[in-house]
């Protein structure tokens, strides 16, 4: 959080006597119109600014539930969601790496090397967690992939195993009730709403950690949308 005091209370605690003789040229200026010019000190940083960028704050209504099977609903699929999450986030940042790394590599073998490697380490360290899920977490896993990267989990294991083995990897999740080519439109399915206002309450009170997700999505308006939607209905 950005922390900013006025320039006058920096002085007075910095033992200045005279605000317009003895300040800093660097911290207080005068126009040339005489006009003065307040100052901000940010916590950490050794430069005065006239404006300070804040991170824009969303206020959250109330939770309000129909019923008492509603509110129930919502804090199972609150729970379930606050725990797949960091896989999510995870696997958008390993995905965002290797790419990054990949582009670096001119020759298909290293390249073919390397994106194997990469298999490996995140089979070996996410598969036994992953294998715990229930069928609904995985579900919500695999929205928040797409949500995180741009990609379905479906595509994913296309691009870093083969075509083949994604067909696989769907029709055995789909044995399990998962799809793997499942996508996140919470402007469309209301459970994706719900995981949407589950996550951004989540990152107001800091209990995860905010990822932009891979495209555009406007909380308020993505709000507007279904509170239009229930008074129609």
């Amino acid at each position: 959080m950005k922390i900013f005091i006025p320039i006058y209370i920096y002085l007075l605690f910095s033992g200045f006597n005279n605000l317009y003789s003895q300040v800093d040229s660097e911290v207080l200026q005068k126009q040339k119109d005489s006009t003065e010019i307040m100052y901000y000190i940010i916590a950490g940083d050794t430069i005065a600014h006239e404006m300070i960028d804040l991170d824009e704050v969303i206020l959250l209504d109330k939770l309000k539930f129909n019923s008492e099977n509603d509110r129930r609903r919502y804090l199972i699929l609150r729970r379930k969601t606050r725990k797949v999450y960091p896989y999510a986030k995870l696997a958008a940042e390993r995905l965002t790496t290797m790419t990054q790394r990949l582009e670096k590599i001119e020759r298909k073998r290293d390249r073919k090397r390397y994106t194997k490697r990469i298999q490996k380490y995140i089979e070996g360290e996410f598969s036994e967690k992953l294998k715990k899920l229930t069928h609904t977490e995985g579900q919500i896993l695999v929205k928040l992939i797409h949500r995180q990267t741009g990609r379905t989990a479906f595509d994913l294991v296309k691009e870093l195993r083969t075509g083949w083995r994604a067909f696989w990897y769907n029709t055995t999740a789909n044995l399990f009730e998962i799809s793997l080519k499942k996508e996140y439109r919470p402007y469309e399915v209301k459970e994706d709403y719900l995981i949407e206002d589950i996550l951004e309450r989540s990152f107001q009170e800091y209990i995860l950690e905010r990822q932009k997700p891979a495209f555009s999505i406007d909380f308020l308006d993505l709000k507007a949308n279904w509170n239009k939607k229930t008074v129609n209905n």
